[in-house]
């Protein structure tokens, strides 16, 4: 899939006094992870874990409530009730796989999230694809050519969805380590293939399947009913739903790629009903990512005991 530019597809939706202010400031788009705009306060942009105001600290730009209603009309194509069923989980996502995440009233029906109106605040991820950063795991996560059970240990901002998404692109593809296979993805955010009208916006390989916001839980089952995957690979598990899930996607003979939030293997374990499956040793595999310089630097790699099999 050919992508567009990713400057254009980032100021095509941004009112057309910002998009003017990043137009002179020359912003190259591939080095950005996010643009903030917040009603009454500076433009900032995200930069190497570094924030800079456009278009200076000097003579910051403010943002008003006109530039964020305009924004949001070029995003939702001047049909934001188009949106409601993404804007309830506070984002949504365009083309190009960039993920908008929105601030402002909530409206509540029935104890649950409705709709957000009268957004105040917008923050653009711009998505960015590593191809082959996972190309030193794979030979520690597989066995014959087949995918072990894999658990991705990681601290936010540390990388763990970009070497998921090529960690699925190479396992779906195949290569020297694996052989290709069919690949379901349940990706509840939007995160992974950063699907746009249905669409993967990012490269998840010729055998993936993707189900775009859906609940972990439920996507998993409805896969392996469904599109019959050899591996089913989702991000950030949580929930004792998403372990039971897991635990019966292994049973029925698919292999998981998983990831969860901790800064090792022993705050992993500290985890409800995760805890349980790591003792009983059903992952066979588990990678602890660190904060450095690239996205998904490994600090360690373990198998189901916990011996180390790899370490930086």
């Amino acid at each position: 899939m050919e992508r567009r530019d990713v400057n254009t597809q980032i100021l095509n939706i941004l009112a057309k006094s910002i998009r003017r202010i990043i137009e002179k400031e020359e912003v190259d788009f591939s080095a950005i992870q996010e643009i903030r705009l917040r009603v009454g306060q500076p433009v900032r942009i995200l930069r190497g874990n570094r924030e800079k105001v456009l278009p200076s600290e000097e003579k910051p730009h403010i943002v008003t409530k006109e530039e964020v209603r305009e924004t949001m009309e070029y995003i939702s194509h001047y049909s934001l009730y188009a949106f409601e069923n993404e804007l309830r989980q506070g984002f949504l996502t365009i083309e190009g796989g960039h993920r908008v995440g929105v601030a402002g009233k909530v409206i509540m029906e029935r104890e649950k999230v409705k709709n957000i109106q009268y957004i105040s605040s917008v923050n653009i991820r711009v998505s960015h694809e590593v191809i082959g950063c996972a190309d030193r795991l794979l030979p520690y996560i597989t066995k014959n050519r087949q995918v072990c059970h894999t658990l991705i240990i990681s601290p936010p901002c540390c990388g763990k969805t970009t070497l998921i998404r090529d960690l699925i692109r190479q396992i779906s593809d195949g290569g020297p380590y694996v052989k290709g296979c069919s690949v379901g993805v349940v990706d509840e955010r939007s995160e992974l293939g950063g699907c746009y009208l249905g669409i993967s916006q990012n490269h998840l390989g010729t055998r993936t399947d993707i189900l775009d916001c859906c609940p972990k839980a439920e996507g998993m089952i409805m896969l392996i009913r469904s599109m019959s995957p050899h591996v089913i690979a989702v991000d950030e598990i949580g929930t004792r739903e998403d372990i039971r899930a897991i635990e019966y996607a292994m049973q029925c003979g698919c292999k998981l790629i998983a990831s969860v939030h901790g800064l090792d293997m022993d705050e992993a374990k500290k985890k409800p009903a995760l805890g349980d499956l790591i003792r009983r040793r059903m992952f066979e595999r588990y990678v602890v990512l660190g904060n450095g310089k690239h996205p998904g630097e490994i600090r360690g790699i373990y198998d189901e005991r916990g011996s180390v099999l790899c370490r930086e």
